[in-house]
Formats: structure tokens, sequence, C-alpha cells
């Protein structure tokens, strides 16, 4: 009978015998409570028990965190409207929409030249491995990767040199030019633009392969995607939107761009460009970074004196012309 009742007494305490019969004294008690209470309190949430859950997290720690997820939502929108990468469903939900994002998205520009340079540069080299080692082999590779880069862009870049060749092709009249570029539909000026910037194009990446071996041509296809993207940034920077701005499909995007979004484009160019420079040292890259600088030099001297600004169009268009500007200056330096 004795031990049953020590043994009724012990439930709850996790102790047998004399000294689980023993309450704790009233005032012990009570302090324990007020001080279980004050150290679980501030713990709901933080995933910790005791004082340390007292010590909130640092503002500065969670504004960065917010910071970081809002560049990379800025780059995934940059890459969904740039290329056809899909993001779409529970990530484009997380990634959002709004004007003002699309319009830091543009800092991002060659950060896609990232990706897109990066796949078409793979392409290249893996087209090179499985052909014969025969003369012609360059030469497929460059078209085979171009036409890869194209599918993988929409052809959105190759399409604004179209229309901005049609329009300024089409009228020397400033109006006129924008009301051309408006349509969809492609003239002579524009396809004869698009043959040559595209046959220019794969014989410059031919030749690289064929005078430094398909290596520098796949990495000066890295570059220049990169490069040619960060160019159309100062078009912005410096000249106003023109054009039907309700029915511009450069706005918002091109509206304008901040420093901070200057700033952090050069950032993922000089990245690119250590990282090539790394990879094949002592080459031209000086020569192809001149050739994209004079011809953005030439293509901001054309829109501001024809449309007095740019468009979308314009944009595409100076993309174009600075790649190819880079694979020649690339094969002009040759062998620096």
């Amino acid at each position: 009978m004795t031990r049953r009742n020590n043994a009724n007494s012990s439930r709850g305490t996790g102790f047998a015998g004399p000294l689980a019969a023993s309450p704790l004294p009233k005032e012990r008690g009570e302090d324990a409570q007020r001080r279980r209470g004050e150290s679980e309190a501030p713990s709901r949430g933080t995933g910790f028990a005791g004082p340390l859950a007292a010590s909130p997290l640092p503002k500065e720690r969670g504004e960065d965190a917010q910071r970081r997820r809002g560049v990379v939502r800025e780059f995934l929108l940059a890459l969904q409207f740039f290329t056809r990468i899909p993001v779409t469903g529970r990530l484009a939900d997380w990634v959002g929409f709004s004007p003002a994002m699309l319009r830091a998205s543009a800092a991002h520009f060659p950060g896609v030249g990232w990706v897109v340079g990066g796949l078409t540069a793979a392409v290249f080299a893996a087209v090179m491995a499985v052909l014969p080692a025969l003369p012609a082999a360059p030469w497929v590779a460059a078209v085979v990767s171009t036409v890869f880069s194209v599918l993988l862009t929409g052809a959105f870049h190759e399409d604004g040199l179209a229309d901005l060749a049609d329009g300024l092709g089409g009228s020397p009249n400033r109006e006129r030019a924008l009301d051309i570029m408006k349509d969809s539909r492609v003239g002579t000026y524009g396809a004869l633009a698009l043959v040559l910037a595209i046959a220019v194009k794969t014989a410059l990446l031919a030749l690289l392969a064929q005078a430094g071996g398909w290596p520098l041509a796949a990495v000066g296809l890295f570059a220049g995607h990169v490069t040619s993207r960060l160019l159309p940034l100062f078009v912005i920077r410096t000249l106003p939107h023109v054009g039907d701005t309700a029915a511009s499909k450069s706005k918002p995007l091109a509206e304008a761009i901040s420093g901070k979004g200057m700033f952090i484009g050069l950032a993922w160019w000089a990245l690119a460009m250590l990282i090539v420079g790394m990879v094949q040292p002592g080459m031209g890259w000086w020569a192809a970074v001149l050739g994209t600088i004079l011809g953005l030099v030439w293509m901001w001297r054309l829109l501001n004196r024809r449309l007095q600004g740019f468009t979308g169009d314009g944009l595409g268009a100076t993309q174009q012309v600075c790649e190819v500007a880079f694979y020649l200056g690339l094969v002009v330096a040759w062998p620096a």
C-alpha cells in the first residue's frame, strides 16, 4: 500500500521515491514559472527557446535578404522578357511583375548575356566536338550556334535591327520613320540588314575558330553576348525614349536607367571579362571592347541624329551591331 502511494505521488515528476513527494516551495515555484514565462514568450516564431530567443534578428540582415531576393526577381524578369526560357508557374508567381520591376530589370541585360552567351558557346563547342576536323567544321558550328541563339531569344534583337533598318531606310522624315518601325512586316532594308548581320557574324566566328581554335571562338561568343548587352544601357542612360509610348514595346522597360542600374550592369560585364581573360589570356580583348565602343558611338549618333532619341528597336539594333563589332575587333587583334 505504501509502495503504491509512493508510485502514485511520483507520476508526472520523472522521479520515484520520497523525493517525488516533496513539493517545491511556493516562492520557488512562482519564481520558476515567472522565469519560464519570460524566457518562452519571446521565443515564439524564432525556432529557439530560452534567453537567446529574445534577441531579434538584426534589421539590416532582413533588409539584405529582401534586397537579394529583389535582385533575383529582377534578373528572372529580364530573362523572361528577353529569352524563350520559361519562367512560369510558381516561379513566375514568386517573381511577380510591376512596371518598376521591369524598369529595374534593364540593369540585368548583361546577365541575360551570360545565359544566352554561355549556352550558345556550349552549342558551338558541342558541334565542333562531334564534327570531323575539316575546314568547313567551324562554319557549320558558327551557323548552328547562331540559329540556336536566335531560337533562344526569339529573334528579339534581330527583329529590332530589321525594324530600325526599315524605318531609317524607308524615310528621311522622323515621324514617318517611327511609323514604319511599328509595322510588323519586314521590308527590303530590314531583310538586307538581317542577312548581312548574320552573314558577317557567322563568318567572323568561323574565322576565330580557324585562327585560334574553337575554344577561342566559344569564349568569344560568351564575351560578345555579354558585352553587346551592356552597351545599350548607355543609350538608355543618355538619350530620351521617343515614339508612341502607349504602343512601344520598350516602355516601360527602357524608359530610363539609374546609376545603380548602370553599376549592376557593369558588374555583370566586368566579371565576365575577368573570366574570359583568365581562360584565354593574351588575347586582344581590349580590341574587342574597343570595337563595341565604336559600334555604340555609331549607333548613338545615328539614333540621336535621325530619331532624337531611342526606341526598343534601336536598342535591339545596338546590341546586334555591337556584337558584330566585338567579334570584328577580336579578329583584327589576332595575333595580339
